[in-house]
C-alpha cells in the first residue's frame, strides 16, 4: 500500500463523515461516536494479532488492511488527520526508537 493509497483512503473517510449513515459504513461508524470507533479498531487489531500468531499471511494481510482503515476512522472521529500522523512520524524519523521512548 502506498502513501497515496492511504491519503486517498483518509480523504474518502473525511468525505463520508457527512454522508447518510444508511448509505455508508464509514458514516455509520462515525455516527456512533469516537468510543465505538475505538472499540471497532480494537476488535480489528485483535483479529490481526490472531492471524499473525497463526502465521496465515493472506489473512493477516486482509486484517492489517482492516486495521489501517479502522485506525484512520478512529482518528477521524477525534479530529486527528493522516497529515498529523505523518508529521509525527517525520518528527521521529532518524531518531532511535529507544531514545524516542525514553524522551516520553
Amino acid at each position: 500500500m502506498t502513501g497515496q493509497t492511504l491519503a486517498r483512503l483518509a480523504a474518502t473517510i473525511a468525505d463520508r463523515a457527512g454522508a447518510d449513515p444508511d448509505s455508508s459504513w464509514t458514516a455509520q461508524l462515525l455516527a456512533r461516536g469516537p468510543e465505538a470507533c475505538a472499540r471497532k479498531f480494537a476488535e480489528e487489531t485483535t483479529e490481526a494479532v490472531i492471524e499473525a500468531v497463526k502465521g496465515d499471511a493472506p489473512r493477516l494481510t486482509a486484517e492489517a488492511a482492516d486495521v489501517l482503515y479502522h485506525l484512520l476512522v478512529m482518528c477521524a472521529a477525534r479530529g486527528v488527520t493522516l497529515e498529523a500522523i505523518e508529521a509525527e512520524l517525520a518528527r521521529r524519523e532518524g531518531q532511535s526508537g529507544l531514545a524516542e521512548k525514553a524522551a516520553r
